[in-house]
């Protein structure tokens, strides 16, 4: 990493803004947060590595989104707990910027992995005939493949110029993570072009997933319409309605923080893009593994099946991963 030329060694995130005498209610809260996110996508990934008719392309392409959320909240919850439980909110500057890289990763890599996903869903859905020829194990591979290479892609372009970033003012960072833009706030140098840059790489790297998924369930929609019985459209509709509530909350959310940067800074607008910076660095890794647990049948009827070879006999716990 280059060194940058500053004398600031350490940011301080000031988080929430909350209390002292709430610091260890909020651990609490991120520390369930934190542990249901992790048992909830190792046992998806778990489930869908052992149980052998889960491997298909969908299930494929959801482990690969169970381990990406497992780094991706780990990139920021862990920091955010310690600050809550020792009261050090201080962050170094490497530090710093390896949390802005690994989370700038992630993100992207989500992004990518969401229009992946609503791809093989509109090839199941609208393509039912050719969907096992066109989606082998090779295209998924390269689709799979093709998501985390892209945001390494994306993060290698931009790394750099934050890297040139020096520092010599105020070392406060007004959020609970290190934000692109708070960082290029802070910086003293007169690079009055990365705002810009900032904006345009986002849009490229980001965009296009975006509108792969926004057309892939444009044809989704218009197919389950065309379909005579209401018990066909519901079935059709039931299997990528948990994707489809996955990608509102997450492209919800970004797109609000968003527009934060194009309004006047207020301090209650302020205030709610920290909340709604929540709803996609904190909660949907918590939150898909469950909305796929819960409005998927064929998980349900593993864990139904699992839980009553446990209730009949406790041995069967390690013989299930072996079985199916």
């Amino acid at each position: 990493m280059q060194k940058n030329k500053t004398g600031i060694k350490e940011f301080i995130l000031l988080g929430f803004g909350e209390p002292q005498s709430l610091h260890t209610f909020l651990f609490l809260i991120f520390l369930l947060i934190y542990i249901v996110t992790l048992i909830a996508n190792f046992l998806t990934v778990l489930l869908i590595v052992t149980a052998r008719h889960l491997h298909t392309p969908m299930y494929y392409f959801l482990g690969n989104l169970s381990c990406l959320e497992i780094l991706y909240s780990s990139a920021i919850l862990p920091k955010t707990m310690a600050s809550f439980w020792t009261g050090d909110k201080a962050i170094s500057l490497r530090g710093c910027m390896l949390q802005f890289y690994f989370f700038s990763f992630l993100v992207c890599t989500e992004c990518y992995l969401l229009a992946v996903m609503s791809y093989d869903r509109f090839l199941a859905i609208c393509k039912p005939l050719h969907y096992a020829r066109i989606m082998d194990g090779k295209l998924c591979l390269s689709l799979a493949g093709g998501s985390w290479i892209n945001s390494i892609v994306f993060i290698s372009i931009y790394l750099p110029f934050m890297l040139e970033l020096h520092y010599c003012g105020s070392n406060t960072i007004d959020h609970f993570y290190c934000e692109s833009f708070a960082l290029i706030k802070l910086s003293c140098s007169h690079i009055r072009i990365l705002p810009l840059v900032t904006v345009i790489l986002a849009f490229l790297f980001s965009f296009p997933p975006f509108l792969l998924t926004l057309i892939s369930y444009v044809y989704i929609i218009h197919t389950i319409l065309k379909i005579p019985s209401i018990t066909g459209r519901q079935k059709a509709f039931s299997t990528c309605s948990s994707h489809l509530i996955v990608v509102c909350l997450f492209y919800g959310a970004i797109i609000i923080v968003i527009s934060y940067y194009l309004i006047p800074k207020v301090e209650v607008v302020r205030d709610l893009s920290k909340m709604f910076s929540l709803l996609y660095t904190v909660f949907p890794p918590m939150a898909n593994p469950l909305i796929y647990t819960l409005r998927n049948k064929d998980v349900k009827d593993i864990l139904r099946k699992a839980a009553g070879k446990i209730m009949r006999n406790p041995q069967f716990l390690l013989q299930w991963f072996l079985l199916d």
